[in-house]
């Protein structure tokens, strides 16, 4: 009983390491590199074999496919991606995850405690972040390796035991069950990478002879086969709640696994000579985990040269299996591009939360221009109408920044990225205002019109001449928040005094046409409340003005 308890605990100990120096590997790596990997993406799907490549590159710098898979699943959700270029970055992302276990068949255990030490050194001692993600990443390159021995060295008493042996002799004999096996395994761990590791560590294991393999390479395939079906629920968790063109996303990821196990169940032994042919030569149970790795590649390269010509024939399958539905009005405060899962992969989050902003201030855009057009006319609908955008415009910035502070709040951002977002919740809080002013605006002419006072058409003239100054330059500034170009920035800065000039002299007109009796006296109130509102958007667009003068804007984060 005391032997099973250490098994036990040693097999689920070393798993453990394994998985956390998985994670921490990973996650330093996206902070070394994750700005690179999101631009790779980008760059490289303009067609399906640059997708595959992209993908390729991308799972294989930050050794994830999950966070490759997810990445792309929100593009695809958020329209960044179409369905044919994410399958394509998908097909990539499988043979990317296959160098984590080429890693894993090099022995270094006369190495580990080295390469753990050195980690620690590295990122204890430098100061730059992406230095200390360096030695971070080594460091977890070290622990994932620990784990393994661990796993290893709990794993040689089951070697011996009679009764083990049977159950694999029996499990090996029948390649169906070999691939449930892997399938359970991997929807357990929710890691292909670790049951990949555990299947190599105890197919390193020596049978009764001494020599060969506990279980052979024919019986680790269907075992490998199992584990590339189950690390698709990864994908399937992503979609949930997402974009119906997401969810195709993931479903051409189990299609890809899942038609491939299905393909090659039926040629393992032959493929296992193949492997055994071109993969290094000596005693099966030192050689065996180079074979298994070698077989995890050859098999996502053969199903994605095989699929890679029939993407077209891939989109078709999953639209059929998940047809399109009628489209229905999708509602404007719900953010279209912010994704949870992504948070902990900031550079892609920042990049939807920019695009979310400036959805977002595209809506005050909108509020400013139909304002001009409700002056104009003395509508009161087209007043109602702004007022309902408003408030749409609210619950959109609250999800905002309930989503930047889960980003603060994750702990995955560099310094840069955090600076990065604290300008971002700056100019956010700027749109807010522009709106909030907008809303005082329109309710004071809803009060005008409400009270049946009536503009002057030399009061709507100054009115739609003043608001139309205000709609140039908040446009302006957009333009400034994504290109951050400098000399513009200037421009809308110089233009706040030429505001506040101008609602000087169109307070003194309207006090004009009051002494003249062709304008209300009661409605001053509210036409200086219009006034004042649209010297503080001026403000409030010198204010992001200034800002990008100082390098806050999204043209880093939209590259």
């Amino acid at each position: 009983m005391n032997d099973a308890f250490q098994i036990t605990f040693g097999l689920l100990g070393g798993l453990a390491i394994f998985i956390f120096g998985m994670n921490m590997m990973s996650e330093s790596l996206q902070k070394a590199a994750g700005e690179k990997m999101k631009k790779i993406l980008g760059i490289l799907t303009v067609n399906p074999v640059m997708g595959v490549l992209a993908g390729t590159i991308a799972t294989a710098v930050m050794q994830s496919s999950s966070a490759t898979t997810v990445m792309v699943i929100g593009f695809v959700s958020a329209g960044l991606m179409t369905l044919k270029q994410g399958i394509s970055v998908i097909l990539g992302a499988n043979i990317g995850t296959t160098m984590t276990a080429q890693l894993l068949a090099f022995n270094i255990s006369d190495y580990i405690f080295v390469i753990i030490f050195v980690g620690f050194i590295v990122s204890f001692v430098f100061k730059s972040e992406k230095i200390k993600s360096i030695g971070q990443t080594i460091f977890a390159f070290g622990l994932l390796f620990e784990g393994i021995q661990i796993m290893s060295s709990v794993m040689k008493p089951l070697a011996e035991s009679p009764v083990f042996i049977n159950m694999i002799d029996h499990v090996s004999g029948i390649p169906v069950l070999g691939v449930l096996v892997g399938t359970l395994m991997t929807l357990v761990v929710q890691s292909s990478s670790a049951t990949i590791a555990v299947l190599q560590n105890f197919a390193a294991q020596a049978g009764p002879d001494g020599v060969s393999s506990i279980i052979g390479l024919e019986g680790a395939i269907p075992v490998l086969l199992g584990d590339n079906i189950g690390t698709t629920i990864t994908a399937l968790l992503a979609c949930i709640g997402q974009s119906r063109d997401a969810k195709r996303t993931a479903l051409a990821h189990c299609t890809f696994n899942i038609t491939g196990a299905f393909l090659f169940i039926w040629f393992v032994k032959p493929y296992a000579h193949f492997i055994q042919a071109i993969s290094t030569k000596g005693p099966e149970v030192e050689v065996i985990a180079r074979q298994i790795a070698n077989a995890h590649t050859i098999f996502n390269i053969t199903m994605t040269l095989i699929w890679l010509p029939l993407i077209w024939l891939l989109v078709k399958i999953v639209v059929k299996i998940l047809p399109y539905k009628e489209k229905n009005s999708k509602q404007k405060d719900v953010p279209i591009f912010l994704d949870p899962r992504l948070i902990s992969q900031p550079a892609a989050a920042m990049e939807m939360v920019a695009r979310e902003i400036l959805r977002c201030s595209g809506m005050v855009e909108q509020m400013i221009h139909r304002l001009n057009h409700a002056i104009e006319r003395q509508d009161l609908r087209r007043v109602d109408s702004i007022l309902r955008q408003a408030v749409v415009v609210r619950k959109l910035y609250d999800n905002i920044v309930s989503y930047l502070s889960s980003l603060f709040s994750s702990g995955s951002m560099t310094e840069e990225q955090a600076t990065q977002t604290a300008g971002m919740m700056y100019i956010l809080s700027d749109i807010e205002r522009a709106d909030a002013l907008c809303t005082e605006a329109t309710e004071s002419l809803q009060s005008i019109l409400e009270k049946k006072h009536k503009l002057s058409p030399e009061a709507v003239e100054d009115l739609c001449r003043g608001l139309q100054i205000i709609e140039d330059m908040y446009r302006n500034v957009l333009e400034v928040i994504r290109t951050g170009n400098g000399e513009d920035a200037r421009k809308i800065v110089h233009k706040k005094d030429n505001v506040l000039d101008l609602t000087l002299k169109l307070r003194k007109n309207h006090m004009k046409r009051v002494k003249q009796g062709a304008c209300d006296s009661e409605m001053t109130s509210d036409f200086t409340r219009i006034l004042h509102s649209f010297d503080r958007i001026g403000n409030s667009c010198a204010n992001i003005a200034d800002a990008a003068l100082t390098g806050v804007s999204f043209e880093s984060v939209l590259k």
